[in-house]
């Protein structure tokens, strides 16, 4: 049953006003690592500010986030990185409740091959009710049911007793370096609701992934005596095949909330590097990949896991029992991490969405992807996913994302702050 005061907010929701915030954030080709990534942190600050919010917009300092023991890792190259909290104060009426943290990533993965997208993939094309474009899906939708979420609140007047605080953040998409800069600043909360892409579901636990490089060796030799040498590419194989049978064992008795996955906790190789002549024998290649972690896994036990396969396939092959493949670890370093089984935070996202729309309750399930999810609930803030979009299309050419979808999450967030923060 809804108070007045809820259906005030949910009756604030401007659906226009949300579709024209998700236009502007694709608008913004903020890739992991770009320039473009600061200027939607720039834009966001802005928009916090006229919404009302204490906003703290600061330069990362990353040399000493890179050199402290728990840095989450990064692939793309960047020059600069900037931390943006935008937070209620005092002088709202908040600061005297639970303080709730609304979390989103700003930016978006490459576009790929642009003769795959039907246009400019930062210019967004609305067909029927669905945006198209990178990052209208991962995560720009969640950002703008987020901000409609907030203007809700205050177009309807409504004084919140605790206090509420945006995260926006940069480098989910390459280990989290946004969030993990945001937390060591000393930023928390009682409770924390990042707006990925959930498909009407509420995502209360994500697998881990960690980045894996494998360095074979070969024996160069001219390809027309190609006897005379050993091809990496060759020494690779049964590599390959122990990757494999890995992946099986791995995927036996998968946690309840993976169990509806294929392959809960995927090993994967994406890329694989060798030659560089098409008429000698490859003396080197270069296979890196991904290794999904376990729920409540210790990564360093996954990685202890793939080392040993791949030394224990190299023990059983004449050439690499004398020159072992080597395995390093490059890249973003996700953990898994999860929502304490029973927590009221679940339950209450869930009925926001079901008051807020009319809809059936929304399931609770994992995901198979690492998230900022885990360096929240890491610091001990009770955590869940919720938000707009398929993340079956994100990444991808077919990138989209409902505007009804994103317009109802925005009133179920909305709903969900009232609900955890309280009204004066």
């Amino acid at each position: 049953m809804l108070g007045d005061r809820e259906a005030a907010v949910l009756a604030a929701v401007d659906e226009e006003a949300v579709g024209r915030t998700l236009l502007e954030l694709i608008a913004i080709p903020s890739v992991t690592g770009s320039a473009a990534e600061s200027e939607i942190q720039h834009h966001l600050a802005g928009r916090l500010e006229r919404l009302g919010f204490d906003v703290d917009l600061w330069p990362m300092d990353l040399p000493d986030l890179r050199a402290h023991p728990d840095f989450p890792g990064t692939e793309a190259p960047r020059e600069e990185a900037w931390g943006l909290v935008g937070h209620t104060g005092s002088g709202d009426g908040g600061g005297h409740g639970p303080a709730l943290i609304l979390q989103g990533h700003v930016d978006v993965v490459p576009p790929g091959d642009l003769a795959a997208w039907h246009g400019d993939p930062f210019v967004p094309r609305v067909t029927g009710d669905l945006v198209h474009g990178r990052g209208a899906c991962d995560m720009k939708g969640g950002l703008a049911a987020q901000l409609g979420a907030l203007a809700a609140i205050r177009a309807a007047g409504v004084r919140l007793r605790g206090r509420v605080a945006v995260h926006f953040v940069v480098g989910e998409e390459d280990g989290g370096l946004g969030a993990f800069g945001t937390l060591r600043r000393g930023y928390g909360g009682d409770a924390c609701v990042i707006a990925e892409p959930t498909s009407r579901t509420v995502i209360t636990a994500n697998a881990g992934a960690l980045t894996f490089r494998i360095t074979v060796p070969g024996k160069a030799a001219h390809a027309s005596s190609r006897e005379a040498g050993v091809s990496a590419i060759d020494a690779y194989l049964p590599l390959h095949r122990a990757l494999a049978r890995l992946e099986g064992e791995r995927n036996r008795d998968p946690d309840a909330l993976l169990a509806e996955y294929p392959i809960p906790y995927a090993l994967s190789v994406g890329t694989v590097r060798s030659g560089d002549w098409a008429s000698s024998v490859p003396d080197l290649l270069v296979a890196e990949g991904r290794l999904g972690v376990r729920l409540g896994e210790d990564p360093a036990v996954a990685r202890a896991a793939l080392e040993r396969c791949v030394a224990e396939a190299c023990a059983q092959d004449d050439w690499l029992r004398a020159h072992p493949a080597s395995v390093t670890w490059p890249g973003g370093r996700f953990a898994s991490g999860r929502l304490a089984a029973g927590h009221p935070l679940g339950a209450l996202v869930a009925d926001a969405y079901a008051d807020a729309t009319g809809a059936a309750r929304p399931r609770e399930r994992g995901a198979t992807y690492g998230s900022d999810l885990r360096l929240y609930a890491g610091a001990g803030i009770p955590t869940l996913q919720f938000g707009p979009g398929d993340v079956g299309v994100a990444h991808s050419a077919r990138e989209h994302v409902s505007l009804r979808e994103v317009a109802e999450t925005a009133r179920a967030l909305a709903l969900t702050v009232v609900r955890t923060v309280g009204v004066r």
